[in-house]
């Protein structure tokens, strides 16, 4: 079985130890290393290039999220696979987009139980982007309020995927753009027929190639992508 190599970046020692114990009883992770700050971090995930680290906003040195993009900067041979999962007590929204901004995969907060913790960490080693419940409610309603991830109002780069990602993004049509604002603002399948006056049919194609060119799995992923690229705006 190919086990998920995780690393674990986080300035408390006790919580740090104890995420690690808890993953190491599961067969089908292994802890590849662990440190304190950012500095230390990054040099250790450019040796043991996990395939997720698991980053705490509150680090000592500099904030979680610089760490990210950092992280994301690297040039292939430093950085070849290495997801960003996110864990803090952080839920606030300029936090949370700032973070998808910088490239983070998946965010969770230390709420979650051991459980949650692990489904967060299965979607993202398979690629998707996951949310903790509570923070997915922040980004529907930042996507409301048409506030947009610009990475240079976080003083941020995007993620090495951004502008491939972007370029899909631009191919909408304006007609999935209004799908997908009613996608962000809560509307169900048949609430979105009725308001664009289309059937149910028209409105699930629409949806199915909104997720598709946004490389998008579900509602939530596409209303992170939405928020990434502006698209809402």
């Amino acid at each position: 079985m190919c086990k998920m190599r995780i690393a674990i970046i986080e300035d408390h020692e006790l919580i740090r130890l104890g995420i690690r114990r808890l993953l190491e009883q599961r067969a089908e992770i292994e802890v590849v290393g662990e440190a304190a700050n950012a500095v230390t971090g990054l040099e250790m995930l450019k040796k043991v290039q996990p395939d997720i680290a698991i980053i705490d906003i509150g680090l000592p040195d500099k904030d979680g999220i610089q760490l990210t993009q950092e992280l994301k900067a690297l040039s292939p041979g430093e950085n070849l696979h290495t997801k960003v999962l996110i864990l803090t007590v952080d839920n606030h929204p300029e936090s949370v987009m700032a973070a998808f901004a910088a490239g983070a995969n998946s965010y969770c907060t230390k709420y979650v139980d051991f459980y949650t913790l692990m489904v967060a960490l299965r979607n993202t080693y398979q690629g998707n982007c996951w949310i903790d419940p509570a923070i997915a409610r922040i980004v529907l309603q930042a996507a409301q309020a048409n506030t947009q991830l610009r990475p240079d109002e976080y003083n941020i780069l995007p993620d090495s995927q951004g502008e491939k990602n972007n370029t899909a993004a631009r191919n909408l049509s304006a007609r999935e753009i209004q799908v997908l604002r009613l996608i962000v603002d809560g509307c169900t399948n048949d609430m979105i027929a009725q308001q664009l006056d289309i059937n149910l049919g028209t409105v699930k194609s629409h949806i199915r190639s909104i997720l598709s060119k946004l490389g998008a799995d579900d509602r939530t992923q596409a209303a992170v992508s939405a928020l990434r690229h502006g698209l809402l705006g």
